[in-house]
């Protein structure tokens, strides 16, 4: 060929195509979705970790409840074997008896209210017998004093229950 037939080439390139300071829409909305979709992730994360921590916490306060139990159940054995030898020896013991009284009510530990010819509540007394007939029952004798922990009946009071019309 020919130089002179040739067409000169331009010096010219295509003019490049500008890229958009910002992406095409359906890109934005995309980077919307999934922001929103990270979003509710991370929240429901931070919903599940707060809901763990109080579950946490409150097993810790169960089990701190159940280990006072078990220690003060471990307490009322002695304190029968004191009302035993109060009983035998009121007058050496009887100072001794305001004392203890006076610190099992500082941890919260009562006796269950358990006197003769008073009405039986099945919650607070344990009958072992009953005596009589009638519909009102009343106790009779106490042979096992209960005791009540923050409210809650840790042991029953043990009495014998009398019948009356």
């Amino acid at each position: 060929m020919n130089k002179a037939n040739k067409t000169p080439q331009s010096n010219t390139q295509a003019e490049p195509q500008l890229k958009p300071d910002r992406a095409p829409e359906s890109q934005v909305s995309q980077a919307e979705a999934k922001i929103i979709e990270l979003t509710a992730d991370l929240q429901r994360t931070r919903a599940d970790f707060e809901n763990f921590r109080k579950q946490v916490e409150l097993q810790k306060q169960q089990y701190g409840n159940i280990v006072k139990l078990n220690t003060v159940s471990k307490i009322l054995p002695i304190l029968d074997d004191i009302d035993r030898a109060v009983s035998a020896h009121p007058e050496q013991l009887g100072p001794i008896v305001k004392n203890i009284e006076k610190a099992i009510n500082s941890i919260g530990l009562q006796r269950i209210p358990a006197e003769i010819d008073s009405e039986f509540n099945p919650d607070l007394h344990e009958a072992v017998s009953s005596e009589g007939d009638g519909d009102a029952e009343l106790i009779a004798e106490v042979l096992r004093p209960g005791y009540q922990y923050d409210g809650e009946v840790l042991r029953p009071a043990m009495v014998r229950v009398k019948k009356q019309s």
